[in-house]
């Protein structure tokens, strides 16, 4: 074979080696595109901020996830920034179609010659794929697969569409991602606000955010803000008078202060956390970076005013700890949530998760399973030290507060208003243990509850949640109520995904509801006084307005809890380590906490009623006898009964009245006229 032969043979030879590589090569990239198009367009999706809105639609918090993010469209984001990032980044975004060839050819050239791929020639699309989908490792195989989600997203999106994913994910350094963060976080306003000289210092901060950060070395940042601004003057994008006031102007960074987002009710927020996850049915993770828009239960004014009652009321030099609800007795919606004293030394949330002995503010449960069994507001009982046998040769003898007993029978009433415990274990041993407890479950309490006498002294460990939950229902006239931080949740497109309906399901007896309110109102009736005062004296002169609630104490756990018919608000305080609380005064706060919040809460505005359900008697009452008062008895206190459970006789044993001269007086009238005067009267 000649060598003109073989020259020609090896010419075809390569011509066919060429055109089969040739081939190849468009039947892979027509391959791409075509497997691209199957897949149809990529998703857009990206973790977004979530808002939590107050009853009023304020914001009072945002959940960023683990990124601090925050999606703008392109018209709310100033033309500075648009500019500078292109010019930076990508001149001629509007003019390829995903890749810019003849800087990726040099690219290529460059890290052939040093064998490294340090040299970068992405385009915005190839940047917007791998903040969305791939890792920032530098490898060849995540950037053939930069290239395929680009290939997608020029596909199916447009260039505007594709320039604001870019700019609303693309890293900025400490924390921040997207324009929006970034202006917030460096400048503290928003992304349509930037100026040219603040819109350059940021486009130059992605190619190495934590070099190029004004915040870790301003030095370098400002020639590189400068680098860009002179691009800017240079493709006429800003004139030459513009240039020279952007390439002088100083620039004032935010105060870290300043960056700190408002929070109002840090542990209100938690427990929202929560129960979005729940409702949704996703984990927490997915709701803080969703972009949801969660419109919560919580009434700022009401919030502020709690978190104000305990900062006057504890002492700074206390340990002391508290958890405190105010809810909406008609639904259970939360109002207010105090979850410690300072979140930021500690998130645990003692209204919600911890777990006390709620001591005697159990016993309403109790007093509303015996009016449920036969007993009024004037059902008599001996106080006074008793031992009861529980079984199996065990006995069980509880005592009242500071070792006080009437030493005689008293009503139910006086039982209540002055925390009796000899009445209230007699009662639960009468009832059986177990009513007790299944009555708590009508109430709404979920916590382990031992069937045991001592439960009637709150000896089993309960929530906060629970009892304010349990409490409004006896304020609502006897209605189930849930405990709740979330009215509606909205997603990032819009949709309503969440909506809460409440139905009213009626759980308890509306007249037995009511008159254990009445009765429990008496803790801050003086009439009521015996051999000990009210739970409530200490406060009673302080309010202006009628409520019913109960006082609770263990060695370590101080509780009060009470109601006005719009408005349920529990309040615990204790030490976390469940130390015994011996101050005087720290044995007082739960109740001087509540007594503040309730007064402030409700002042200005109409005084309300429990309103009496049909079929219900109003009897004036000796306290001391539990009969029908007279004009002689000493005091009288109005008691509602069931019609026919009303006592039937009048007092007679303070027919003369305490005092002497009347007493002398009253010997002068006959029998007649005496009795004739009391049913008169």
């Amino acid at each position: 074979m000649t060598k003109l032969a073989l020259s020609k043979k090896i010419k075809r030879i390569l011509l066919k080696v060429t055109f089969g590589l040739t081939l190849s090569f468009v039947s892979a990239i027509l391959f791409v595109y075509f497997l691209a198009f199957l897949l149809g367009a990529p998703s857009l999706l990206n973790d977004q901020k979530t808002v939590y809105y107050s009853t009023t639609g304020k914001v009072i918090g945002e959940e960023h996830g683990v990124e601090n993010r925050s999606w703008v469209g392109l018209e709310k984001m100033s033309p500075n920034i648009i500019d500078a990032t292109l010019m930076i980044e990508d001149q001629r975004f509007f003019d390829h179609n995903g890749f810019d060839i003849k800087r990726i050819l040099g690219a290529i050239l460059k890290d052939i010659k040093t064998m490294s791929l340090k040299e970068g020639a992405s385009t915005l699309t190839q940047q917007y794929a791998r903040n969305l989908y791939l890792s920032h490792e530098k490898t060849w195989s995540r950037k053939l697969k930069e290239a395929f989600y680009a290939i997608r997203l020029e596909m199916y999106y447009s260039k505007e569409e594709i320039l604001e994913g870019y700019l609303n994910t693309v890293y900025y350094g400490h924390g921040a991602y997207g324009i929006e963060a970034a202006s917030h976080h460096f400048f503290n306003k928003s992304a349509d606000e930037l100026t040219i000289a603040e819109a350059a210092m940021l486009a130059g901060i992605p190619k190495g955010p934590t070099y190029y950060s004004p915040l870790n070395d301003l030095e370098r940042a400002t020639n590189r803000q400068q680098q860009i601004l002179a691009i800017l003057q240079e493709k006429n994008v800003i004139t030459e008078e513009e240039y020279q006031l952007a390439s002088s102007k100083q620039l004032t960074f935010a105060d870290p202060k300043e960056r700190k987002q408002l929070t109002i009710g840090p542990y209100f927020q938690d427990t929202v956390l929560t129960e979005a996850a729940n409702r949704l049915e996703v984990d927490q993770e997915s709701v803080r970076s969703g972009g949801y828009q969660i419109y919560t239960t919580l009434d700022i004014d009401m919030q502020k005013k709690l978190e104000e009652s305990v900062t006057k009321t504890m002492n700074d030099s206390s340990d002391m700890q508290v958890g405190a609800i105010a809810a909406d007795p008609t639904n259970g919606a939360i109002r207010a949530l105090v979850g410690g004293r300072e979140y930021r030394e500690s998130p645990f949330n003692r209204a919600i998760q911890a777990k006390r002995m709620p001591g005697s503010t159990f016993k309403p449960f109790l007093y509303y399973a015996a009016l449920q069994n036969g007993y009024t507001a004037t059902t008599m009982l001996m106080s006074k030290p008793t031992v009861f046998e529980i079984g199996d040769g065990n006995v069980y003898q509880p005592s009242n507060f500071n070792g006080y007993y009437a030493d005689e029978p008293i009503t139910l009433a006086q039982a209540i208003a002055l925390s009796d415990n000899i009445y209230a274990v007699k009662t639960n041993m009468y009832l059986g243990a177990e009513t007790l407890v299944k009555t708590a479950r009508r109430f709404g309490i979920t916590s382990k509850l031992p069937a045991v006498p001592s439960l009637a002294l709150g000896t089993a460990t309960v929530s906060v949640e629970e009892m304010v939950s349990g409490y409004g229902m006896l304020a609502n006239g006897g209605y189930k109520i849930d405990g709740h931080t979330i009215e509606k949740i909205v997603d990032r497109e819009g949709k309503t995904v969440y909506e809460r309906k409440d139905k009213e399901e009626l759980t308890l007896d509306p007249q037995n509801a009511f008159i254990l309110t009445q009765l429990m109102t008496g803790m801050f009736d003086e009439s009521l006084n015996g051999h000990t005062s009210v739970t409530g004296l200490s406060v009673a002169n302080r309010l202006t307005r009628t409520y019913a609630g109960k006082t609770g104490s263990t060695d370590s756990d101080s509780w009060m809890i009470g109601y006005s018919p719009s408005l349920v608000t529990g309040v615990w305080t204790g030490y976390d380590d469940n130390r015994t609380i011996t101050s005087v005064p720290e044995r007082s706060y739960s109740k001087e906490i509540w007594t503040t919040f309730m007064e402030s809460t409700h002042r200005g505005k109409p005084k309300e009623h429990f309103e009496a359900p049909a079929e219900l008697v109003a009897v004036p009452v000796d306290p001391a006898t539990g009969l029908r008062a007279t004009p002689h008895c000493p005091t009288s206190t109005v008691m509602f009964f069931e019609e026919g459970t009303e006592p039937d006789f009048h007092c007679s044993d303070h027919f003369y009245g305490d005092d002497l001269d009347h007493q002398e007086d009253e010997k002068e009238k006959g029998l007649f006229q005496r009795w004739f005067e009391v049913f008169w009267d």
